[in-house]
């Protein structure tokens, strides 16, 4: 499978959204999206921007699951917003049905991917983020399947 990579900043939570956004305008059903990175990283952020990408209304506030471990919206077709971050062991995740939802016709955003062996690996983007300053980012998308490819050369046509 081929992989790209492409390095970018984001140097505010709105840029951070409008990926997501095109993000998720481009998503199809049964696409997969890793976020890595630190607490504060603006994981939430992008999920934010995929949903409105989506056509999540925009009166569904989205946050991230923390507690919940899955949240659930209608938009083009449905969005998974999964948090691993509470979750250890793989056994305790394997518990919460993720495996039924990446096999799914929805789109699953998965933060903490790293949690989940093999999920990196499975998924169609992988979003790794580094804090530089409060507000700026360092982002690193991996694609790994055709639309994503597409998409990561969309990506870097506009922000080249």
């Amino acid at each position: 499978m081929l992989t790209k990579h492409y390095e970018m900043m984001t140097r505010s939570p709105i840029d951070a959204r409008r990926l997501g956004e095109q993000i998720g305008t481009a998503c199809v059903p049964g696409s997969i999206i890793a976020l890595t990175g630190a607490l504060g990283c603006g994981k939430t952020t992008i999920i934010q921007g995929l949903a409105s990408g989506l056509g999540v209304p925009e009166d569904d506030y989205i946050t991230s699951p923390t507690f919940t471990l899955i949240n659930e919206y209608s938009g083009r077709h449905p969005l998974f917003h999964v948090d691993l971050y509470r979750l250890e062991h793989p056994d305790e995740i394997e518990d919460i049905g993720i495996y039924d939802l990446l096999a799914g016709e929805g789109t699953v955003a998965v933060e903490w991917a790293d949690r989940l062996p093999g999920l990196i690996e499975q998924s169609d983007l992988h979003i790794a983020s580094e804090i530089l300053t409060d507000a700026k980012r360092k982002l690193r998308l991996s694609a790994r399947t055709p639309d994503a490819l597409k998409l990561l050369d969309q990506i870097q046509d506009m922000t080249s």
